[in-house]
């Protein structure tokens, strides 16, 4: 649940609530510097061990997100007010170093080389009574709001792609794994994903509707395996 609280940790500071039309995400800015806002990069409160780094560069001729994580947790957010029926999140993405000691199903194990989240403004009266206390408490540490439903789409070491799973912290943020094993590592993958179909497949049976997507995030995490990860990101981007 921690987890959960820092994902969203200032994500409403650009919201001015939904509307019927979503904002662009804004393009990471200009490469050998930290990106651009509204992107933003979001920590553990109080955190003392290292920061996953974010930094804007060139590689294969393309401008990316370079995010490394040594021994360390960090996110970086960009807030959105997203209320069509219909949204289609495309990216690429590379990976240098992946985590080989991850294992999602577990808590020590619970680290990623890369992932890329999307946040649902989903009702608290829609989820099960006992997270719904639990995301009360999780809410009571935080003046930022706290989504009850995430989805992330992760890059992993072992499990099959199109595994999904609950977060081994807590069930309000499932995975999709959509790239698996070090077949492709060094070689840029596209992805385009349905988030209205993932949403509906992940958390359909907490909501019949899909509720507004208030932010993207890119992330890596290796403090539980206290390993090492290299890996970019470009081109991301949410359509109807």
């Amino acid at each position: 649940m921690r987890r959960l609280i820092v994902l969203c940790s200032g994500l409403f500071a650009l919201l001015g609530g939904a509307s019927a039309q979503a904002p662009a995400l804004q393009p990471f800015g200009a490469t050998g510097g930290a990106p651009a806002a509204p992107w933003h990069v979001v920590g553990l409160p109080q955190q003392t061990k290292p920061f996953t780094t974010f930094s804007v560069v060139e590689i294969d001729g393309k401008r990316a997100l370079k995010v490394e994580s040594k021994e360390a947790y960090g996110n970086i957010v960009h807030p959105l007010a997203w209320t069509t029926t219909s949204a289609k999140l495309s990216w690429q993405w590379r990976i240098e170093e992946p985590i080989e000691a991850s294992d999602l199903r577990t808590k020590g194990g619970d680290d990623t080389a890369l992932k890329v989240c999307v946040f649902f403004d989903l009702s608290i009266d829609k989820i099960p009574f006992g997270d719904r206390q639990l995301l009360r408490f999780a809410r009571s540490k935080t003046t930022e709001p706290v989504p009850a439903a995430t989805v992330c789409y992760v890059w992993d070491a072992k499990l099959p792609a199109g595994t999904t799973l609950d977060n081994a912290f807590t069930k309000r943020m499932r995975y999709v794994v959509v790239r698996s094993g070090p077949q492709k590592l060094n070689q840029w993958s596209s992805e385009k994903r349905d988030v209205v179909a993932d949403f509906t497949q992940l958390f359909g049976n907490e909501s019949d509707t899909v509720p507004p997507i208030i932010g993207i995030a890119i992330g890596a995490d290796s403090d539980n395996t206290k390993s090492r990860s290299v890996g970019y990101v470009t081109g991301v981007a949410l359509e109807p």
